[in-house]
């Protein structure tokens, strides 16, 4: 039966059966991956939230309410009434419509990754290491101090 209390042990099998660690060299090798994926799992954080702040810069969708458009020229045009008899002309969606569904594409799949990441972090922390779970919280306090001052800049 596996301890459900912290060690300090050098020796401890992480995540699938080849990652088995013994010995001191091991266990900071094993540290310092995991260390480093902390840190790429907060600059998913970032990148997502960066992608969702450009997504909401994009122009507003084809079909939406002309009062939410900003290229009306005046109130009357914009009001529901006047747009409902005014005959609208189909149009082919633009670029935007596409790169919109891309962007979400990518959104996606960059959360199904931070997921499983995380995931995989929270099952190094639940082998009960003192040394991988203080990994685990250095990359997360490195990854954060090292990304989040990047969403300024962009």
């Amino acid at each position: 039966m596996m301890s459900m209390t912290f060690g300090v042990s050098s020796s401890v099998t992480l995540l699938f059966d080849f990652w088995d660690v013994h010995g001191p060299a091991g266990m900071v090798l094993s540290v310092l991956v995991v260390l480093l994926l902390t840190v790429f799992y907060e600059v998913l954080k970032v990148w997502r939230v960066w992608l969702g702040s450009r997504s909401q810069l994009a122009p507003p969708p084809y079909g939406a309410p002309p009062a939410c458009r900003s290229d009306s020229s005046s109130v009357l045009e914009s009001s529901p009434s006047e747009s409902s008899l005014t005959p609208m002309e189909p149009t082919p969606p633009s670029g935007s419509t596409r790169n919109s569904w891309l962007l979400h594409g990518i959104q996606t799949l960059l959360h199904m990754l931070q997921v499983t990441l995380g995931y995989m972090l929270m099952l190094c922390v639940m082998s009960y290491n003192t040394w991988i779970f203080l990994g685990v919280i250095v990359g997360s306090v490195l990854g954060y101090f090292l990304s989040f001052p990047l969403l300024s800049h962009f």
